[in-house]
């Protein structure tokens, strides 16, 4: 009797502990994630190995790849990547957390760790929406529907005067341009939320959604945008970007009916961190495009709600090291070629591997081997954009734990 009596209280506290988890868990944390390359992501799933080289990020490696070898999956996180190709071709991938929700199949994006680091700090299920669009700008592109019609600067059009181009029809292109992927992204999560269950079965319609927070990844079109900012390498210089960017935040958040959604600014670190003691031609550049995208979240109105997050603290020294002697060993087999050298089949990638290996060091042929990219795409890195996907849930996570 006393143990039926033991068993009976023991179920009752289980059933009441179940209970409380699950008015506890609540309405089901929705997560937007939106920019352009870079948050597509483009580093092969190759280069995730890469991680588990360094101590500092061994941790994040078993995290993403199980004991088996095999990568994860993330049941309790789901996520739904949409994106659009130019040419009107529709990108739609949807499940589980894993690889593959990157660029393409083979590649990830800073979408992996962030769902992962963000469900560690939950512990309860929740709902990626991805929208990225490679080459694409925040002056245009994404313009928000507050930031008005893109205008024309005097340079630009002294410049098509002397292209003989006719104003009228670059101006109705602009127009059109003009905040068609603002668009779009607000369209698709929409989509999204008006059926939740089908993108994440753990869905209960009795508990609802709630917004939690939006991840903003972009930049690279906007920097290099001399047009658009004439005065780039002067201070001040992008501070259309900062008044675009605080647009967008307070149209998202009408638009998508959250008035006080946390968001989290990725502010464009490729290169890493600027040596303004011996700067070039292109740190000021650099320099003054950061400020611009930080400055957002100092304004008073977004106090605690938005927060900007230097993506150049994840970038790889050794990484960026190994690639300049690649680049060398590149330069050494040009030059045998001007030289009249001819290679046979398969014999040029061998002797590059050959140099490669007399020129780099162990560390540093490591590294090499955890690239796949352009810089201006993180070198299509896993550890740098991995190292960014957990900055971007560790400082949203007290942000959706305050609201």
């Amino acid at each position: 009797m006393a143990r039926i009596m033991c068993w009976m209280a023991t179920a009752t506290a289980c059933l009441l502990l179940h209970c409380s988890l699950a008015v506890a868990a609540g309405p089901l944390k929705v997560f937007i994630l939106a920019g352009q390359s870079n948050m597509q992501g483009h580093a092969r799933l190759r280069t995730i190995d890469y991680i588990s080289k360094s101590a500092g990020t061994a941790a994040m490696y078993h995290d993403i790849i199980g004991p088996d070898g095999k990568p994860r999956v993330y049941d309790q996180v789901w996520i739904t990547y949409f994106s659009q190709g130019r040419n009107g071709s529709v990108y739609r991938k949807s499940g589980p957390l894993t690889t593959g929700f990157g660029a393409s199949d083979d590649e990830i994006g800073p979408e992996l760790t962030f769902g992962i680091y963000m469900y560690k700090q939950l512990g309860e299920p929740i709902l990626i929406i991805k929208t990225a669009w490679g080459g694409t700008s925040l002056n245009t592109d994404f313009r928000p529907p507050s930031g008005g019609p893109y205008q024309f600067n005097e340079t630009q059009l002294e410049q098509f005067k002397k292209q003989g181009k006719d104003l009228a029809a670059v101006t109705a292109q602009k127009a059109k341009e003009t905040g068609h992927y603002y668009k779009l992204m607000i369209q698709d999560v929409k989509q999204v939320l008006a059926d939740p269950k089908k993108y994440c079965p753990q869905y209960d319609p009795r508990q609802g959604y709630e917004l939690a927070g939006f991840v903003w990844f972009q930049g690279w079109n906007d920097l290099v945008d001399r047009g658009t900012y004439p005065h780039r390498d002067q201070p001040g210089g992008y501070d259309l970007y900062t008044k675009l960017m605080g647009d967008f935040i307070r149209d998202v958040r009408s638009d998508l009916q959250a008035p006080h959604m946390p968001f989290v600014i990725g502010v464009l670190g490729v290169g890493g961190k600027l040596d303004l003691q011996h700067p070039n031609r292109y740190t000021p550049i650099h320099q003054n495009f950061r400020n611009a995208m930080a400055a957002v979240a100092n304004l008073p109105e977004f106090k605690g709600t938005v927060v900007s997050v230097p993506t150049a603290d994840c970038w790889d020294p050794l990484q960026d090291q190994a690639e300049a002697k690649a680049g060398q060993v590149k330069a050494e087999i040009a030059k045998m070629k001007q030289d009249g050298r001819r290679f046979g089949k398969g014999e040029e990638n061998k002797v590059f591997g050959e140099l490669l290996a007399k020129t780099l060091t162990p560390a540093e042929l490591d590294a090499y081997h955890g690239i796949s990219n352009q810089q201006f795409h993180y070198m299509g890195s896993a550890k740098i954009l991995g190292c960014i996907g957990r900055k971007f849930a560790e400082a949203l996570g007290p942000l959706v734990k305050k609201e």
